[in-house]
């Protein structure tokens, strides 16, 4: 069986699909898998072994398409045709994605039904439109029973734990055998950013428990600066990594952690793929579709207004302030995990 994946999201969206993948590997063990993510996001799936191939589709973002995009796109889909796969499951749930499975000429085409504006020409151009009501549910759920519309034999099993094979990770030497945790506080995403100032107490108190620290980041400019002032308030017992770690590094680092703290990133369901205890601080991202997956964890977040109608409630949940999260329940967050 030759499957192929298209997902043009971002890195953590990659993450959570691996469950889905380990399930079909486990079910049909000499299953060809092949996945097609965005440009950039690509590295991540270099921990999960259940993955043959990984392409690069086009940029979603019309601001970041540059010279040459027609001509790598139509490369991709020749290269894509000549594998003459059995079935194209579409997760992105967006039309450039659509188009690529459409395009792939693949036996069977699946994407996710569950979507108001899905036009009635894409409904006519796939064969499998699972109608999972993933709004309420984790995005790993999302891939697994989007999946299971065309492969049957995922239904009668449960999604496992996110995928970063513990051979592919790096090992760390940061602190060499120093009990430590791994603070994450930067984003991309101004609206998730936490107060600089709370997280450098929370790293205060965590010093008081006997562990070091890393505060990790992306290897943005704005990023590592932030993780920088937060490593240097929290005073000598922290150690700021400067966005220079490789997913299979930041893995490794992570692996043996005591603890993680971080905003809703790539690098928290990294650590859930690491099986450490998360915390997670959310603000208008949606903690039920985006939690730690199978791992401990604590979720810190304002709480949503009890409204029966879930399109109102997920707009409620959007216009939450991450900056809002008090300080006293991430301590008490971070006390629970360690205890």
């Amino acid at each position: 069986m030759r499957l192929l994946f298209i997902k043009l999201k971002h890195i953590g969206d990659l993450l959570l699909l691996t469950p889905t993948l380990a399930g079909i590997k486990a079910a049909y063990p000499d299953a060809v898998i092949w996945v097609v993510c965005r440009r950039g996001t690509e590295s991540i799936l270099e921990g999960c072994p259940h993955v043959d191939r990984v392409l690069t589709g086009p940029e979603p973002e019309v601001e970041k398409r540059g010279r040459g995009q027609l001509g790598r796109t139509v490369s991709l889909i020749r290269e894509l045709r000549a594998q003459r796969f059995d079935h194209v499951i579409e997760l992105g749930d967006h039309d450039r994605g659509r188009f690529l499975a459409l395009a792939s000429g693949a036996h069977e085409r699946t994407t996710i039904g569950w979507n108001p504006h899905l036009s009635a020409a894409w409904r006519l151009a796939f064969d499998h439109l699972p109608n999972f009501n993933w709004w309420t549910a984790h995005r790993v759920l999302k891939d697994w029973h989007t999946t299971a519309a065309a492969i049957p034999a995922l239904a009668a099993r449960q999604p496992g734990p996110l995928v970063f094979a513990p051979e592919r990770r790096m090992p760390a030497t940061l602190f060499a055998g120093e009990p430590y945790a791994v603070l994450h506080p930067a984003t991309r995403w101004p609206e998730k950013e936490w107060v600089a100032e709370h997280w450098i107490s929370v790293g205060r108190d965590l010093t008081q428990r006997g562990l070091r620290l890393a505060v990790s980041s992306g290897p943005a400019a704005d990023e590592i600066e932030t993780a920088r002032r937060i490593a240097d308030g929290i005073g000598s017992a922290a150690v700021c990594t400067g966005g220079q770690l490789s997913w299979a590094e930041l893995a490794g680092l992570l692996s043996g952690a005591r603890l993680f703290a971080g905003v809703d990133t790539a690098a928290m369901h990294l650590a859930a793929a690491c099986g450490i205890p998360v915390l997670g601080i959310f603000g208008p991202s949606l903690e039920w579709q985006w939690h730690p997956w199978q791992c401990p964890h604590r979720v810190c977040a304002l709480p949503v207004p009890d409204e029966p109608d879930i399109p109102r409630r997920i707009q409620l949940a959007e216009q939450r302030r991450t900056k809002d999260v008090p300080l006293a329940d991430v301590q008490r967050a971070c006390g629970e995990l360690l205890g």
